[in-house]
C-alpha cells in the first residue's frame, strides 16, 4: 500500500499539519489543507487547494465546510493533524480549556470523519491518519512521571479511542485507520506550554523531520495495522517507555493504549 495520489490534511497551516501538506505535495500527491480562517495560501506549495474555515472546535466540526472545500473529490489518505494543548494541574483545571482540548483533539475528529464518510470522501483502500500522542496512553501513566495535564491525557485518549472505533467502522469499507505519535516536536504548541525548556533533553525534532518520519511510516500501512497505535519514531521520545515496555524497544514502536 501507498499513500495514492491525493490526501487531505487536517490542521495544515502550521506545525506538523503544514511540514504535512508541503512533503505530501513534494511526493507528487495532489493535496487539499484546511485552515481554520481565511489566510493567504502564500506558505503552501503551488497546486495545493486550501480549505478555510474549517474548525474543529466548533458545532459539527465545520463538516459543511470541509465538503463544500472538497467539491466532490475523493481522497486516498487523510491525516488529522490539528489540536490544541493547555496545562493544567489538579488545582489549576480551567472548564473552558478543557472543552476547548477535547472538541479539538477528540469530538471534533469523530465529526468531521463521520462526515468524510458520509460523502464517500475516502476511496476504498484508503488510509486515514489520526495524530495523538503517547500522552493518550494509559499504559504509559506512571508514578514516575506524576500527574496533571489532564485535559491534554484525557482528550488523547478519547481521540485514540475514537480512532480504534473507527478503524472498525471504515473497515467496512475498506479504509485502514491508524493512531500516531509523531514525537516530540520543536513548535509553537510544546514552546507555549513551556516544555521547549526539554527540548534539547527529550530529543524535540524539528516538525520537518517527524513529517518525513511520519509519512515513510504510513506508506507501508497495511490493513493489518488499522485500530492500532503507533510510534513512527520508536521509543526514544516516549518518556516512560523503557520503564513500562522494557528495553531494547524497536522502531517504529507499537505504543499501548
Amino acid at each position: 500500500m501507498t499513500l495514492g495520489k491525493s490526501a487531505l490534511v487536517v490542521g495544515g497551516s502550521r506545525g506538523l499539519g503544514l511540514e504535512l501538506v508541503k512533503q505530501l505535495a513534494q511526493r507528487g500527491l495532489e493535496v487539499f489543507a484546511t485552515v481554520r480562517s481565511t489566510p493567504g495560501d502564500e506558505h503552501f506549495p503551488a497546486g495545493v487547494k486550501v480549505i478555510p474555515n474549517v474548525d474543529l472546535a466548533v458545532e459539527g466540526a465545520s463538516g459543511d465546510a470541509l465538503e463544500k472545500g472538497l467539491g466532490g473529490a475523493k481522497v486516498d489518505t487523510v491525516i488529522i493533524s490539528a489540536g490544541y494543548f493547555t496545562t493544567d494541574t489538579l488545582e489549576t483545571l480551567d472548564w473552558a480549556e478543557h472543552l476547548k482540548m477535547f472538541t479539538t483533539c477528540c469530538i471534533g475528529p469523530a465529526f468531521l470523519a463521520s462526515r468524510l464518510s458520509k460523502i464517500d470522501a475516502i476511496r476504498p483502500g484508503g488510509k486515514v491518519f489520526f495524530v495523538t500522542t503517547e500522552g493518550g496512553s494509559i499504559t504509559l501513566r506512571t508514578a514516575d512521571e506524576g500527574g496533571g495535564n489532564y485535559g491534554h491525557h484525557a482528550s488523547k485518549a478519547g481521540a485514540n479511542m475514537i480512532g480504534k472505533l473507527l478503524a472498525l467502522d471504515l473497515a467496512k469499507k475498506g479504509v485502514t485507520v491508524v493512531n500516531i505519535h509523531p514525537g516530540f516536536m520543536r513548535t509553537e504548541m510544546t514552546k507555549n506550554v513551556g516544555f521547549d525548556e526539554a527540548w534539547d533533553s527529550g530529543g524535540a525534532v524539528e516538525p520537518s523531520v517527524a513529517a518525513t518520519s511520519l509519512l515513510d511510516f504510513a506508506e507501508k500501512v497495511t490493513e493489518k495495522d488499522s485500530g492500532k497505535f503507533w510510534a513512527p519514531r520508536g521509543p526514544g521520545d516516549v518518556g516512560q517507555a523503557e520503564n513500562v515496555l522494557g528495553k531494547d524497544l524497536p522502531t517504529p514502536l507499537e505504543l499501548p493504549w
